[in-house]
């Protein structure tokens, strides 16, 4: 295994993601923005935090396979939420949920931050996912 999640006593705790992922490995893979879209473009789950969660973290995934990595090689998630209220981190975290198992996703997530922004790039988008992995 190439990346150690680890949240040392001292800090926050219990969180829904790790404070740190120790990596080991010759490649960085940086993995845009990924959200609820299907590869013809297609909004999935619209007006739905829950579910384009979920789509995106799908979509994350496999361009995670794509490159021979998966959610186990993860350091980092970045997820940018547009008009961020603390109301939504139940909808967050249940899309996160919804696919941890499918995906083998780790909970706690590896390192995460959530970031309020005014807009993304178009107004059906609720969430959009970046993440970096480190592989062998």
């Amino acid at each position: 295994m190439t990346v150690q999640l680890s949240s040392p006593e001292g800090l926050l705790q219990p969180v829904p993601y790790h404070h740190v992922a120790i990596a080991t490995g010759t490649r960085q893979v940086h993995v845009a923005g990924q959200v609820a879209r299907a590869a013809d473009g297609t909004t999935l789950a619209p007006g739905d935090l829950a579910g384009q969660v979920a789509h995106s973290l799908r979509n994350v995934g496999a361009a995670l396979a794509g490159v021979g990595a998966g959610f186990g090689d993860v350091v980092r998630l970045t997820f940018y939420v547009p008009g961020w209220s603390p109301e939504k981190i139940e909808d967050l975290m249940s899309g996160v949920q919804e696919v941890a198992d499918e995906l083998g996703l780790p909970v706690p997530l590896p390192p995460a931050t959530l970031v309020g922004v005014a807009a993304l790039f178009e107004p059906d988008v609720l969430v959009e996912v970046e993440a970096t992995a480190v592989i062998a």
